[in-house]
């Protein structure tokens, strides 16, 4: 199992998270009115947010197949589905005529015009070198090298598989219940 990443939205969602139970503590130990309240339900709305925007997002390949963890939703395509991966503004996984987005593995235009400039003045030529693509597009090269090699070792495979899209309960949760409660504190209010 391989686990792919934005390392700085990662790392960023994380720090929030920490910094924001130490904002939830003060909150808790020196406020004592009804602005405390709506405060602290505010900011587990921003700590939602950046559990569901920085930290969830995530590729992950498993011996069945890839599985696209997107902020609230979550895409399994098996390996007999899976047909190619490439990289436009996000990483793309198709399944026949479907084509899954992956939110965690973006890439930013600036990125793309850079490598190619490269190219143009020598660095780099090695297309297929995994060390000179940038990293979306090296998610991509890892999530096919992976098909290829699951096909020829199960030959065929079942082609009655089908990617499955479900909405990820913990995503959702971790959303609507601090905005409930950010609510609930300004109808108190």
């Amino acid at each position: 199992m391989t686990t792919f990443r934005q390392p700085v939205s990662h790392v960023l969602g994380w720090a929030w998270v920490v910094l924001s139970v130490f904002l939830l503590v003060d909150l808790v130990v020196r406020g004592s009115d009804v602005r405390a309240v709506v405060s602290g339900a505010v900011l587990l709305v921003t700590v939602g947010a950046a559990y569901v925007l920085g930290v969830r997002p995530k590729v992950v390949t498993t011996e069945e197949g890839v599985r696209l963890v997107n902020p609230l939703r979550e895409v399994f395509v098996p390996w007999s589905a899976f047909t190619w991966a490439d990289v436009t503004d996000v990483l793309r996984v198709h399944a026949g005529d479907r084509v899954f987005r992956s939110w965690s593995m973006r890439e930013s235009k600036r990125a793309e015009v850079r490598q190619n400039l490269r190219r143009l003045n020598g660095f780099g030529q090695e297309r297929d070198d995994p060390r000179q693509m940038r990293p979306a597009e090296r998610v991509a090269w890892a999530l096919r090298s992976e098909a290829e090699r699951r096909r020829a070792r199960s030959g065929s495979g079942d082609a009655s598989s089908v990617p499955t899209v479900v909405w990820s309960p913990d995503a959702v949760a971790a959303l609507a219940v601090p905005v409930a409660l950010c609510l609930g504190s300004l109808v108190v209010m």
